[in-house]
């Protein structure tokens, strides 16, 4: 997530557009850009795992750093100031517990919007591990339970693309528009149990049935490729009012032209 937060900064400093980032993520480290408002100034990670009277590992410090988070939103308010118009990314963290198992990411959610922000989920998948259909099965499922679970627009994106060697850029040019159907086939040959297959036929056919999970790919060196992912954030949440919306029709053609031409650029080189 940092890594994107970094790329988007310095992507939208070049556009000349104003962009800041808040840190929600108590575990976090070094960064590359600066930041509007850092979560640790709150609590911290290490030390709710030193206290001795909690004596939580790291997953259970995460946990008790975001509920404590939930419960003191009073402070990320007040970190916000009066901000008007302003893109701002919120850098959380990646656990998909916090997203499927407990409430406070849809707690914060519900906030943002009482604050009258417009709120876009940003949901990443390294493409490294894309790479075969069980786990872009997998992958598939962890965003949709997020999309579920947040209930708000979400654009799904396949990161590290530039760590890609060419054949697998071309292999994973199938994902992104797949055909579950084709998955199906793919997967439940190598599955004994008629149980699993008839489990993974269904959850191949319910995905590719309503269209309900699709990913962007994301080249961090390619700024073609960036835009692509800033743009599609950018219709969802309606930003900027001059912006020229399309029709559903024209918008997910345009997609599909964008994202063909990134991969024959690339696939060639």
């Amino acid at each position: 997530q940092s890594t994107y937060c970094s790329t988007m900064v310095q992507h939208c400093e070049a556009l000349g557009r104003a962009v800041q980032v808040v840190n929600l993520d108590p575990a976090a480290e070094l960064f590359s850009y600066p930041v509007m408002a850092d979560i640790r100034e709150l609590i911290e990670v290490d030390d709710v795992m030193e206290d001795d009277s909690l004596r939580f590992g790291p997953n259970g410090g995460l946990v008790f750093c975001m509920e404590y988070f939930a419960n003191n939103f009073s402070w990320l308010e007040e970190s916000l100031g009066h901000v008007e118009d302003d893109y701002i990314l919120f850098d959380c963290p990646g656990q998909i517990e916090l997203y499927t198992h407990l409430p406070v990411m849809k707690q914060l959610v519900e906030q943002l919007q009482q604050w009258e922000f417009r709120v876009c989920g940003v949901f990443l998948v390294d493409s490294q591990f894309m790479v075969e259909s069980f786990k872009f099965i997998s992958g598939i499922l962890a965003a949709l339970s997020a999309m579920i679970s947040l209930e708000i627009p979400q654009i799904n994106i396949m990161t590290k693309m530039d760590l890609l060697s060419k054949k697998a850029k071309k292999e994973i040019e199938k994902y992104l528009d797949p055909d579950m159907y084709s998955m199906i086939e793919d997967s439940t040959n190598i599955l004994k149990s008629k149980m699993f297959k008839k489990l993974t036929q269904s959850i191949c056919g319910l995905i590719d049935d309503y269209g309900m999970v699709r990913f962007l790919p994301f080249d961090r060196s390619d700024e073609e490729s960036i835009n692509i992912v800033l743009q599609h954030i950018d219709t969802t949440i309606q930003y900027g009012e001059d912006l020229e919306f399309k029709e559903p029709k024209e918008f997910e053609e345009d997609k599909s032209a964008l994202v063909d031409e990134y991969f024959q650029d690339h696939v060639n080189e």
